[in-house]
């Protein structure tokens, strides 16, 4: 089983994909540990991309689809994987079908999370850090014990992140529906897509994917 997870930030792809790779005991796949590894390994196209990352850079798509082919041939990947951060653009998707293709595989089903957006800002810009001590809380999922006052210090200021302040939480999840628009509409027109209600409790979203993927 050929699975693509997609999602945007705060949708708890995360968490999903961990009992995904888990109930199913296939491979979650991330793009960030594609690259890791290949650089470890020293393989041609790591080195290549890390010449690239090391100048802060972004790796070019004819290198980052290497690497994702030479991660989808190896054993592990026999009874299926679970691809995390990629494809994020339609050119990356249409070159994973033609890797797929030269592989003899194919992409079973495409996962979406879906979230609405208020949700999310609400999800991703609730962290805050006592200025302090440096103690991080949240404001739906760890609060501090008495309002307003360090649960470690006792201390009563707090202070956001600049990019876990609102405002900059609705720009990135802006940009990211943009981006992702055009590859979910291609795999929809494949009638590979499932999009699911996210905001729900943890185990409702995965009995959901379940009922999917079992069929």
């Amino acid at each position: 089983m050929n699975l693509i997870l997609m999602g945007l930030p705060g949708a708890g792809k995360g968490t999903q994909a961990e009992k995904i790779v888990s109930e199913y005991n296939i491979p979650q796949i991330s793009t960030g540990d594609m690259f890791r590894q290949a650089i470890a390994k020293q393989t041609s196209l790591g080195l290549e991309a890390k010449t690239y990352m090391d100048k802060g850079e972004l790796v070019p798509d004819e290198v980052t689809n290497g690497i994702v082919k030479e991660r989808l041939a190896e054993s592990d990947t026999t009874n299926g994987f679970l691809l995390d951060g990629f494809p994020r653009t339609l050119d990356q998707a249409q070159s994973l079908d033609e890797m797929m293709q030269d592989l003899g595989k194919r992409v079973d089903a495409v996962i979406e999370i879906r979230v609405p957006e208020d949700v999310l800002v609400e999800r991703l810009s609730g962290r805050y850090i006592c200025r302090n001590c440096g103690a991080t809380y949240h404001k739906l999922f760890n609060p501090t014990k008495v309002e307003g006052t360090c649960d470690r210090c006792g201390g009563h200021d707090f202070y956001q992140r600049e990019d876990d302040k609102p405002e900059t939480v609705r720009n990135r999840i802006s940009i990211n529906m943009k981006n992702s628009e055009p590859i979910l509409s291609y795999y929809e027109n494949k009638g590979l897509l499932h999009s699911i209600d996210g905001n729900r409790e943890i185990n409702e979203v995965f009995a959901e994917i379940q009922q999917i993927l079992d069929k």
